[in-house]
């Protein structure tokens, strides 16, 4: 190999011969290059803090919607994280008024000691769900009605919800930043494309968009993260009698499933050998096969 060099004698240019690649010193001589710096954890919550900041730039007036389960609990953690310890929008918890006891003694904690701007907003009662749907279904659908009229009384442009693609096959085909009809509709035909982390934040006139940080995540991930970071759960997670709860909704369409784990490490040795679905527990997934779709076309989370 040659370089050219220029001779300051005006007699033209001449190559200069490089020493072989032999020669050229090793950076880690006899070494394998060091493991990168960020693990798995730290790359997913590189990603999420991003898409966070991305929202709060980008759109006016949003909130983060708190369901107190797992998921949410990371993504307040996350939103803590991405904005130096306080989160700078409001939390929205739409109250079926039918959670665990345990959920709500969680929620009343830690919305104080997180300093949380919450805002508790009621659900309509059975009646005004659509009559049509199976009765799981039917009782779920409530918390889409009760979320339209919080969006109506306080004009949210982004709702920041903690859904996985893993969880359940109609969330798979969601995208990071999901725009929502008039109505909190959703086509799912019609989404738009998400190459190298380029989102759409355009927000559809007169309706808002879904923003979903933790899209990205596993059930094994959130465990793994509640983990190092020390975050708060709800002990319905955790065996009692031999059974726990993977999925946390209301108590009269949520029941636990048989485990023996009773701590994370124990959870996440469930979750490496289990066939089990995440939401076995709901009754909402055990009835007619286009129920969660329906509920979700109409807005539901």
């Amino acid at each position: 190999m040659h370089l050219l060099d220029h001779d300051s004698s005006g007699q033209g240019l001449h190559p200069i011969a490089l020493p072989e690649a032999s020669f050229v010193p090793k950076i880690f001589p006899g070494r394998a290059l060091p493991p990168p710096s960020m693990d798995h954890l730290d790359e997913l919550e590189a990603q999420s803090i991003y898409i966070l900041r991305e929202a709060f730039a980008r759109l006016k007036k949003l909130a983060l919607l708190w369901s107190l389960g797992k998921d949410s609990n990371v993504m307040i953690w996350l939103a803590r994280k991405a904005f130096f310890g306080r989160v700078p929008f409001p939390v929205l918890h739409v109250d079926t008024g039918k959670k665990f006891p345990e959920m709500y003694a969680f929620r009343d904690r830690f919305g104080k000691e997180w300093d949380l701007d919450l805002k508790v907003e009621p659900c309509p009662p059975i009646d005004a769900v659509d009559p049509t749907l199976p009765p799981a279904a039917r009782s779920a659908a409530r918390k889409t009605e009760g979320l339209k009229l919080a969006l109506n009384k306080y004009g949210f442009d982004g709702l920041i919800a903690g859904i996985r693609r893993d969880e359940e096959a109609t969330r798979a085909k969601e995208r990071v930043f999901s725009p929502r009809g008039l109505e909190g509709g959703w086509d799912v035909r019609d989404q738009p494309p998400e190459f190298w982390d380029q989102f759409n934040a355009s927000v559809p006139p007169g309706a808002h968009l879904r923003i979903h940080p933790i899209l990205h995540w596993t059930e094994a991930d959130i465990w793994a993260y509640t983990r190092r970071e020390n975050i708060p759960i709800i002990p319905l997670y955790l065996s009692n009698n031999g059974k726990r709860y993977r999925s946390l909704g209301d108590a009269d369409i949520t029941f636990p499933v048989a485990s023996t784990a009773s701590n994370i490490d124990e959870i996440l040795t469930e979750l490496d050998g289990t066939k089990v679905p995440e939401r076995a527990g709901r009754a909402l997934d055990h009835e007619t096969e286009d129920a969660f779709e329906r509920l979700r076309v109409a807005g539901y989370l």
